[in-house]
């Protein structure tokens, strides 16, 4: 099982490549994971909403899994993402996927059916109880349409064992603030908002899984860790460069603006599957620009 201190600080939400036929560009996330370990960051999630999942096959995902797993040759902790609307499918994706080498499942909040919060505690359990490993939950009501609240947090917690953590990534600041200070002593609350990781550092969490990390690595690490020893002052100055990156990272969704920023970094090509397309020219341009500063 995953142990709770190994996924604190930064954890990066890494894209999947693609080649311009749309096949997985496996050589660029090799380059990707290489440079991100190099970069400092301390796990590495796979197969989350940032990896493009909804287009990939299970085949693919799979492969992509493993090979995440291979390229990271041990060093670093990897988070798989497995989650979705359908309960009995996440399940059956729990039981057939081979997750050795994974070290915590991450399991996104139902989408799109908007689930009461007693449905969402079912879904959890129910899922929970599939796998022996750690289960991150994972709330972004702006995703999902619906809003896994604090106190369904705290009792899927309190009743599953391998429910350890999330990745809390509503942007309501006083909704953190209420998770913080009912959760379990050793839950792990991990921010899922770059934009907002110092104030949530701040008041508490203990890492972050950020899109910003795949191509900002070096400022991500500095941000996270000078607010890890409480270092606020200075990381305000880090927090202050890198928002105007993140803004654009996000201005036309996300992953099309990372993609964008390592296309221009050299890591990858910018190649999204349908229904996400490339950034706009003048986005692009502006990515360009902010690079260039950093």
């Amino acid at each position: 099982m995953a142990k709770k201190q190994k996924l604190t600080g930064t954890g990066v939400a890494l894209i999947t490549p693609f080649l311009e036929s749309g096949e997985v560009d496996y050589p660029a996330l090799e380059k990707l994971t290489d440079s991100v370990i190099r970069g400092g960051v301390d796990f590495l999630v796979a197969l989350g909403t940032t990896g493009e999942t909804p287009t990939l096959s299970g085949a693919e995902k799979q492969e992509v899994l493993s090979a995440v797993i291979r390229y990271s040759k041990g060093n670093l902790p990897v988070v798989c993402g497995i989650g979705g609307n359908n309960t009995e499918e996440v399940v059956q994706q729990l039981k057939t996927m081979d997750l050795r080498g994974v070290d915590a499942i991450l399991s996104v909040a139902p989408y799109y059916n908007k689930p009461s919060q007693e449905g969402m505690y079912q879904h959890f359990k129910k899922v929970a109880a599939a796998t022996n490993k750690n289960v991150l939950l994972y709330n972004v009501p702006g995703r999902t349409g619906s809003n896994l609240l604090p106190a369904t947090v705290v009792r899927l917690a309190n009743d599953c064992r391998n429910i350890t953590g999330i990745k809390e990534a509503s942007g309501n600041i006083a909704q953190c603030l209420e998770l913080l200070r009912i959760k379990p002593e050793n839950f792990l609350v991990l921010s899922g908002d770059d934009n907002l990781v110092l104030a949530q550092m701040a008041i508490g969490m203990e890492g972050v899984i950020s899109v910003a990390a795949n191509c900002f690595t070096t400022e991500m690490i500095e941000l996270m860790n000078l607010s890890i020893v409480g270092k606020y002052e200075k990381a305000r100055h880090v927090m202050n460069k890198l928002l105007p990156g993140i803004d654009l990272l996000f201005a036309e969704g996300n992953p099309a603006g990372v993609k964008s920023a390592l296309y221009q970094q050299g890591i990858c090509e910018n190649v999204l599957r349908l229904p996400l397309v490339p950034v706009s020219e003048g986005l692009a341009s502006q990515i360009g620009e902010y690079l260039k500063s950093l």
